[in-house]
């Protein structure tokens, strides 16, 4: 039995027979703060103590008393304040750590805590009126890895782009192509306006027209919201090539588009028969304010224009229909105001509480040499995800994005993230990677490789053996954390630790030896760390290079 499941079923049993909870649910394990206190805790007996109006020291005591753990399991149990269970590994469950780390390679830390749930996760769906920036740089990153960690965690996840090729905005992106046309044919004014969208890559769409249907679109022949879709298209081309040099892969891409006029007419006819719209001056509005949100929200203008609110309701419709039991969106910095409206329609289309949750990415500034570096969108200048992956590299602008709480606002230190040395976070763990591959390579020629699968690992007690096999221990756990709590970033502070806690180890620990059965041991703990580094940095969208 693994030490966690180990730990978290003796828990549950021994809250089974205090009464006070069911065997081996809801059980939360996490590491101690201070490494003087143990290798593992609970703060169940803090929890328990709101509801049984008790001192947690004094839960915690009995609750502590009445654990059983296998033998070999644990060296101690320890109750510390204000009401941690706490518990130190013995080192035979740290062996058994490494072996099932070895032996299940890229499948070790997965688990089936999940299974069952089938959930979407979208992110970028960016308007495909541009090339993506920083913040859909950093939402891609986030997105893909909270993706990986939920099928990690055995869930049935699915990635998706909602591309918004609909309305207005496509209209105006149309008239900005109509320009460039105009510009490349010599038809335009000194003082005649590009229109919404001046970016350089509209002219380079322009350019991709051939001459006879340049003149004939300039000449009125095709509307604005036709141009606009050619020009979306385009764009969208560009947007999923970045995508996928960006190392990022999305199951679906879900077209605005292909929801008018049935959906949303749909939608209209529900909220109307449930009794939650009104009109006033001729727009139809849904009453939003009666489920929390601050104001209630047009549907449908005067004019007879649907809004883009409501094009949002039919797309989680269409989620609600297509089966998935959660639905996880990204959102950008400035849609806060989004989140509550949501919430109130999709409760009006009869999905639980739950249902839909909204993750925010926080803004994102690049630095350089200390100082922030200027971008104007409006101007059409600014820099585009697709040159910050040709400057850095995916791998590095991945990591970077991932090293913070993905809400958080985020300094992106191009200074650092061109360094190929171990100041760089990403090479350092890269590193620790390629260092034990390297290490394998050499062992394999003098001859040792061979007895790796029968390695006596009872010889591995130094110091920093336990410090890297502890951290082993950990990675299903960290895991598991990182899904639930929809927090990647969680796998990049863990990345460090182990890569650190390997390093440490190598400069400590000769790996190869004259003595083969400790040459055997500390081989199958390198394996065992390399193949947990490696399934970090995959869970973050990296590779593990096996040479640098």
């Amino acid at each position: 039995m693994k030490i966690r499941d180990a730990i978290r079923g003796a828990v549950g049993e021994a809250l089974a027979s205090l009464g006070w909870a069911d065997a081996g649910t809801g059980v939360v394990l996490e590491r101690p703060r201070e490494a003087a206190h143990g290798d593992m805790s609970t703060p169940v007996a803090m929890t328990l103590a709101r509801t049984l109006r008790r001192n947690p020291m004094q839960i915690a005591e009995e609750l502590a008393a009445k654990i059983v753990l296998p033998a070999g399991a644990v060296d101690s149990v320890a109750v510390l304040r204000p009401g941690f269970v706490n518990f130190r590994f013995a080192l035979g469950a740290l062996h058994e750590s490494v072996a099932d780390a070895a032996a299940r390679q890229e499948r070790y830390g997965a688990a089936a805590t999940l299974g069952g749930e089938r959930v979407q996760v979208e992110y970028v769906s960016a308007n495909p009126t541009g090339p993506l920036v920083l913040v859909s740089a950093r939402a891609a990153a986030v997105g893909f890895a909270l993706t990986n960690l939920l099928r990690f965690q055995g869930c049935d996840a699915e990635g998706e782009y909602y591309v918004n090729d609909f309305g207005k905005q496509i209209e105006a992106l149309g008239e900005s192509l109509r320009h460039r046309l105009r510009e490349r044919l010599g038809l335009t004014g000194p003082a005649e306006e590009i229109g919404a969208y001046p970016g350089a890559y509209v002219a380079e769409i322009a350019q991709g027209v051939d001459e006879a249907t340049a003149r004939r679109w300039v000449e009125g022949g095709e509307s604005g919201a036709a141009l606009g879709r050619h020009a979306a298209d385009r764009l969208l081309d560009r947007i999923a090539a970045d995508l996928v040099s960006y190392g990022v892969r999305f199951d679906h891409f879900f077209r605005e588009s292909s929801l008018h006029p049935e959906a949303a007419d749909a939608i209209v006819r529900r909220f109307r028969a449930a009794g939650v719209t009104y009109e006033r001056d001729g727009a139809l509005y849904f009453r939003s304010t009666a489920y929390g949100d601050d104001k209630d929200r047009v549907l449908v203008k005067s004019n007879g224009e649907q809004t883009y609110f409501l094009s949002d309701v039919a797309y989680h419709a269409t989620k609600l229909e297509r089966g998935f039991t959660r639905a996880i969106g990204l959102l950008g910095p400035d849609h806060h105001g989004h989140v509550a409206r949501m919430q109130a329609a999709v409760s009006v289309l009869g999905a639980g509480a739950d249902w839909l949750e909204i993750m925010m990415v926080g803004w994102v500034r690049l630095m350089e040499d200390g100082a922030q570096i200027s971008m104007s969108k409006r101007a059409g200048e600014f820099i585009t995800m697709r040159e910050l992956v040709d400057d850095v590299g995916a791998d590095v602008a991945k990591y970077f994005f991932l090293m913070r709480r993905a809400n958080t606002p985020l300094d992106f230190d191009l200074t650092l993230a061109r360094k190929h040395s171990d100041e760089n976070p990403v090479f350092y763990v890269q590193y620790a990677h390629a260092r034990i591959s390297s290490v394998i390579r050499f062992a394999l020629e003098k001859g040792h490789g061979e007895a790796n699968g029968d390695a006596d690992l009872s010889r591995l007690d130094r110091d920093e053996e336990r410090a890297l096999m502890l951290h082993i221990a950990y990675f299903p756990l960290v895991a598991e954390g990182a899904a639930a709590a929809r927090e990647p970033h969680r796998l990049t502070a863990y990345a460090q630790e182990l890569a650190t806690a390997f390093h440490q180890f190598y400069h400590e620990c000769r790996i190869v030896t004259d003595d083969r059965a400790l040459t055997a041991a500390r081989l199958r703990l390198a394996e065992a760390t390399m193949h947990v580094l490696r399934n970090t940095l995959s869970l973050l969208g990296v590779t593990a290079p096996s040479s640098m």
